[in-house]
């Protein structure tokens, strides 16, 4: 096919924002095919069916680097979902503990079984929060030291009931979000930027961002394979509309 596309029209018919697709531009994942009047990217059919394989991959959680070596056919597309695969199996499992862990501990709880010690940290992995923070330092330096050491001053006196309250907040506001996005609301939809004030005070809760701490939090959301994977649970377009709200409001609200 001949036609082409400009990159609203792309980025409607896709689902995706038009910062995406900027953003997708600008690292070379899908450069534009050319530059219209004013600078318009526009798009052509074969971009089309890469974005919807990258789209794809994306959705499995894959990260923008190991996408883009498998639509630049620099690596083997099998060979990159099965070494996923392998990952998300490992999650499950560790989900299945988890979930062995929180039932046993209920009962426990409700005297109808005993439990040890060591048994009420069984599938709980330190090392998984270390390679978090290890992921944010490597993003941003010293400030996420900071941000890390503060946000454990903050939780230090926290009980199982406020670690708990925290987690809720979180989840409702990312059902929320996926009720805007079932509605058809934009991520700066005025309505979309209010919930993000509920995000930053719920973020607030373990440490203060600013304009581009709260924006690169966002972004991490999408870029993080384990995050995404979170996301993606819910609604698959809940990543990236999170990222993009959480940007407007850093944009509208934040210094």
């Amino acid at each position: 096919m001949d036609e082409e596309w400009s990159i609203t029209r792309l980025a409607k018919a896709s689902g995706v924002t038009v910062r995406t697709l900027r953003h997708y531009d600008a690292v070379g994942l899908l450069p534009a095919d050319r530059l219209g009047a004013g600078g318009v990217r526009h798009y052509t059919a074969a971009s089309a069916l890469r974005l919807q394989r990258i789209l794809l991959l994306r959705g499995l959680g894959l990260g923008l680097s190991e996408i883009a070596a498998v639509v630049d056919e620099e690596k083997d597309a099998v060979e990159a979902l099965r070494a996923h695969l392998g990952g998300l199996l490992a999650e499950r499992r560790r989900v299945e503990r988890l979930v062995e862990t929180v039932t046993a501990t209920i009962a426990h709880l409700e005297g109808e079984r005993d439990m040890a010690l060591e048994d009420l940290f069984d599938g709980i992995d330190p090392a998984r929060q270390a390679a978090y923070e290890a992921e944010l330092v490597d993003r941003y330096g010293d400030e996420a030291r900071q941000q890390i050491a503060e946000s454990r001053r903050r939780t230090a006196g926290w009980d199982r009931a406020r670690a708990d309250e925290a987690v809720a907040e979180y989840e409702a506001v990312e059902d929320a979000a996926v009720e805007l996005i079932e509605a058809g609301a934009a991520p700066d939809d005025p309505r979309a930027v209010e919930l993000m004030d509920r995000q930053y005070r719920a973020v607030c809760a373990f440490w203060t961002p600013n304009r581009a701490s709260f924006t690169g939090l966002g972004r991490m959301y999408a870029d993080s394979p384990e995050f995404r994977a979170r996301y993606d649970a819910k609604h698959p377009r809940l990543a990236e509309f999170l990222a993009t709200a959480m940007a407007a409001y850093a944009e509208q609200r934040l210094d």
